[in-house]
C-alpha cells in the first residue's frame, strides 16, 4: 500500500500543513515526530489526513495534484474542516 497524508504542523503563528507520500505510514509518521524528518522538525506534526493507495503512481499523482493544485487543496481542507 502507499499513502497521501496531511500532518498538521503547529508553529508561532499559526498552523501550517504537510503533505507527504510513503508506502510505510507508520514508520514515516515515527520519523516525523522523532524530528527526522527536516521539514517537519521542532513543529509537532500530527496526522489530521490519510489515503490509501494500491499503486504507488496513482499516490504520487495524487500528492502532487494536492501541492500543486489550489483548488484541489482547497477543496480537501474545505471538506474536513481545516481552513
Amino acid at each position: 500500500m502507499f499513502y497521501v497524508y496531511v500532518l498538521e504542523l503547529r508553529e508561532v503563528g499559526g498552523k501550517r500543513y504537510y503533505i507527504g507520500c510513503t508506502s510505510d505510514l507508520k514508520r514515516r509518521l515515527s520519523e516525523h515526530r522523532r524530528g527526522n524528518a527536516r521539514s517537519t522538525k521542532n513543529r509537532n506534526p500530527k496526522l489530521v489526513y490519510y489515503e490509501a493507495y494500491h499503486d504507488k503512481y496513482l499516490a504520487l499523482k495524487r500528492e502532487k495534484g494536492l501541492k500543486n493544485s489550489g483548488s484541489v487543496y482547497m477543496s480537501l481542507f474545505k471538506r474536513l474542516g481545516l481552513k
